[in-house]
């Protein structure tokens, strides 16, 4: 696999409203370190922790009755690697990437790793060139609409928070999870995983390829099925319920 061909920036990216003053910097920020010295990870160490402050004062200012747990799962949302590589592919930053030849053969140029790593560092360089202000406003170029698009926090929450906060709530005990069984070879392994929640209702099961996965879903059908007990729809009574 080689990298699609494309002209090297000299001191712009299309995309990215904004002219270094030192190209050399740019050319740092896209540079992997397979490529030789003088690459990027210094500078998407830099980028990475401008772009969570910057996320967080817009999240801070918008949405001014969000709590601290809601802002950190809206900030997660928006710096996760994913995220940052679907940016990255809408500026088409793998045109510009140098990386050395096993790197480039192997499709680095489309690894969501490096082209949030890639991100990160063209955010440093542009700090590192031209101040705060000019990176403040790459960031809100770049992320703006992600940002005022996202959905509210709740909905962000996985869910075993979002059974747990459930029961708490109700000043029930915490849910409660075990492996049932394991199935299938080492490399296509599945979990199946109870979730009990104390005897509000009956224990429930789910299947994934991982614990975690399997955790998540039974808590997913337990929430569920709690929800609907605790809010019975109209003409359905206590008896409806507990017949299903």
């Amino acid at each position: 696999m080689s990298k699609p061909s494309g002209t090297k920036a000299s001191s712009s990216i299309p995309g990215i409203d904004y002219v270094f003053s030192d190209p050399e910097l740019l050319t740092r920020a896209l540079t992997h370190r397979s490529h030789g010295p003088g690459h990027y990870e210094r500078l998407e160490f830099l980028g990475d922790s401008l772009l969570s402050f910057v996320i967080a004062e817009r999240l801070f200012q918008n949405r001014p009755h969000a709590s601290e747990g809601d802002m950190s799962r809206l900030r997660s949302r928006l710096v996760r690697d994913a995220t940052l590589a679907e940016v990255a592919t809408e500026l088409d930053l793998g045109d510009y990437l140098r990386l050395g030849q096993g790197e480039m053969k192997s499709g680095g140029f489309m690894r969501e790793s490096i082209l949030a790593d890639v991100l990160e560092a063209i955010i440093g360089a542009v700090y590192l060139d031209g101040g705060f202000e000019p990176a403040r406003e790459v960031i809100g170029q770049l992320f703006g609409d992600r940002e005022r698009g996202l959905p509210e926090a709740e909905k962000l929450k996985d869910p075993k928070t979002r059974l747990q906060e459930l029961l708490q709530g109700r000043g029930q005990e915490l849910p409660e999870y075990r492996v049932v069984a394991e199935s299938g070879a080492d490399h296509a392994k599945q979990f199946e995983v109870a979730c009990r929640a104390g005897d509000l209702a009956p224990e429930v099961t789910a299947r994934a390829a991982s614990r975690r996965k399997a955790e998540q879903a039974a808590a997913r059908i337990m929430h569920r099925r709690l929800t609907e007990s605790f809010n019975p729809a109209p003409g359905r009574t206590d008896q409806d319920n507990a017949s299903e």
